[in-house]
């Protein structure tokens, strides 16, 4: 296993108005570790191989299904002389949290399940998942009508079926050790990804999940690669991004929804990241959606 994975921070329509990409894949030679803060999910339609997905490895040949959580560290091998063919998407969490069904699909995000992060489809479901597929990526590859709308039902709609199969199919529980207890690390993250508009300090996730704040700190480095202060500030600013595409919201009014307690602050982190202001990238979305 590759000791030090590189970290991915983008993809195609990361910060627009649907922040998903869908395509096909065909590795020859797999693919490195690495780790990304958004959601991926794969299928395998030809080839075979196997994944990593933070140290524990599972077979991929047609019919495997994979859904990579943020900053789960993961790598790909291509069996000798095969070519593995994948359908990927990569998603920000933002379609998910959007939907009024925020409880009900956070538990796609419970790491600490016990759940495989995979499944292998055989006969009708693999049948149906793949007609799902071909639907979402005819949607993805056109420009009618509502087709963010369906985008997003797809997207739920496969996530559901793969999150059903793995909760039927006992014999794909990863073993874990009764003695072993669940790290709360995964529980934070995801806790500072559906809470990032809160004022949220250190000291609060330390009384919250019982643990040191030092050692929260050291535990959000080691996953994300980030510090406390650089995840949070990176959620908010790409909630901001939305917000600007999406909406007619002043700009004052998305510093604060999104969790910031000062635009000073607001507009300093967002040129940073974005290497313009605020307003100019709504100018730019703007030209671009006009196009």
């Amino acid at each position: 296993m590759t000791q030090y994975p590189r970290n991915l921070t983008n993809y195609p329509n990361r910060d627009t108005l649907l922040p998903l990409h869908i395509g096909i894949n065909r590795l020859t030679a797999g693919f490195p570790s690495h780790r990304h803060d958004f959601l991926e999910f794969s299928f395998v339609i030809g080839g075979r191989g196997a994944e990593w997905i933070n140290g524990v490895c599972h077979p991929m040949k047609p019919g495997t299904f994979t859904l990579i959580l943020p900053y789960q560290i993961h790598e790909i091998h291509t069996e000798p002389g095969q070519t593995l063919e994948l359908v990927n998407c990569m998603f920000g969490m933002d379609l998910l949290m959007g939907t009024g069904r925020k409880d009900e699909l956070s538990r796609l995000l419970a790491d600490d399940s016990g759940l495989a992060p995979y499944i292998q489809l055989d006969g009708e479901m693999r049948e149906r998942l793949q007609t799902i597929l071909a639907r979402m990526m005819e949607e993805y590859n056109g420009d009618d009508y509502w087709r963010a709308s369906m985008l997003q039902a797809k997207l739920i709609e496969v996530l559901v079926a793969f999150d059903r199969g793995r909760r039927q199919a006992n014999h794909m529980l990863i073993e874990r050790s009764s003695t072993v207890k669940a790290s709360p690390t995964w529980r934070i993250i995801h806790y500072i990804q559906r809470n990032h508009q809160d004022p949220l300090t250190l000291s609060e996730l330390s009384e919250r999940f019982a643990m040191s704040m030092s050692r929260i700190s050291e535990r959000i480095k080691e996953v994300t690669g980030q510090t406390f202060m650089q995840l949070l500030s990176d959620l908010r600013i790409r909630h901001a991004c939305s917000l600007l595409a999406s909406t007619d919201m002043n700009v004052s009014e998305i510093c604060y929804e999104v969790g910031f307690g000062s635009y000073k602050t607001f507009a300093r982190l967002f040129r940073a990241r974005e290497r313009m202001s605020p307003t100019t990238y709504r100018k730019q979305v703007q030209s671009d959606l006009s196009r």
